[in-house]
């Protein structure tokens, strides 16, 4: 038995702000500033007074409203900050979403790498147990604190989005593998509990390790995983139709086209510049619209890349 993509739903902004008008702006250092107007981010999509489980919560009953059917469970890919501590942020989306039969969990800890970790685990979870039928995902994407320009990392946008994954939906879910590597847990951080909100900052611990280290373990990384989906598959890289990955910076396209011989979809592009980087989400929204605008037929391959600071590393074969 297949498993697959059942529906999506991307829930977006219409509000988009300039990246030059953002408060935060006025206070970068020249280093900030440069970096950016680099980032190839013109406008990000703000959701105001919002909070990211309320936008996950919407996008759910967006999706099962044009899709009916209560999901068998629900994974939640955890946003940058938690609405509470102790409290659950899943069992708040299970709630707001009316999905009383749908039993939540939630990823966390993975950064951007979420939703295809997400994904992954969705197909394992429909194989362990004949009796499930749908695994509903979902995730919402906004800045941890008050600060969109997350210097040296990307621009961070506002959205949120719901899928399934089914028996026997499509794209089929070919092949996937995942890693993580534990040493970089603490380059990214917020000191919360000695700051108030409205003075969190995101610390980098080093922006060598960031820019160097960490990226040459991702080229080592998903250039190895690249090749174990595809072998899985029993295809090579000339087969694949397309190739999408997360979007954080427009120099990161390049450096990865070079580093896996594998051209990445301008539709990712297009998304960076009017949205920013949107988290787990990015990949979601790339694979939806990419399969929206046409071009691929059915049996085509479409290989998903993500990557996150933390660090984890995915790679994901569908099939159209």
């Amino acid at each position: 038995m297949t498993i697959g993509i059942g529906a999506v739903h991307c829930l977006l902004p219409h509000q988009r702000v300039p990246v030059t008008s953002l408060p935060e702006v006025s206070g970068l250092s020249a280093q900030e500033l440069e970096f950016a107007d680099q980032a190839g981010v013109r406008t990000v999509g703000v959701f105001e007074g919002v909070e990211p489980t309320e936008l996950a919560a919407r996008a759910c009953r967006e999706l099962l409203a044009a899709n009916p059917g209560e999901p068998d469970m629900m994974i939640h890919i955890a946003s940058r900050a938690p609405d509470v501590l102790i409290g659950s942020d899943a069992c708040h989306i299970q709630d707001a979403a009316k999905l009383a039969g749908t039993f939540p969990l939630t990823v966390d800890g993975l950064g951007c790498a979420g939703s295809s970790v997400a994904w992954g685990l969705a197909r394992d979870l429909l194989l362990a147990d004949p009796s499930r039928e749908s695994i509903l995902i979902t995730y919402g994407s906004r800045p941890t604190g008050a600060d969109r320009v997350r210097y040296p990392v990307t621009v961070i946008g506002d959205g949120a989005f719901a899928m399934t994954m089914v028996r026997g939906g499509r794209p089929v879910l070919k092949a996937h593998r995942q890693e993580a590597d534990g040493s970089f847990h603490d380059l990214f951080k917020v000191d919360y509990k000695r700051t108030p909100f409205e003075q969190w900052r995101e610390e980098c611990s080093s922006r060598d390790r960031y820019s160097f280290e960490l990226a040459m373990h991702s080229r080592t990384r998903l250039g190895r995983l690249v090749d174990e989906v595809l072998a899985e598959a029993g295809i090579t890289k000339d087969d694949v139709a397309a190739t999408l990955m997360q979007n954080v910076t427009a120099s990161a396209y390049q450096f990865y086209e070079r580093t896996l011989d594998l051209p990445i979809h301008r539709v990712c592009g297009v998304h960076l510049a009017e949205l920013g980087h949107l988290g787990a989400m990015d990949v979601v929204l790339n694979l939806d619209r990419l399969l929206a605008v046409g071009g691929l037929e059915r049996g085509d391959h479409v290989v998903v890349l993500s990557n996150s600071p933390v660090a984890a590393w995915t790679v994901t074969l569908w099939e159209v």
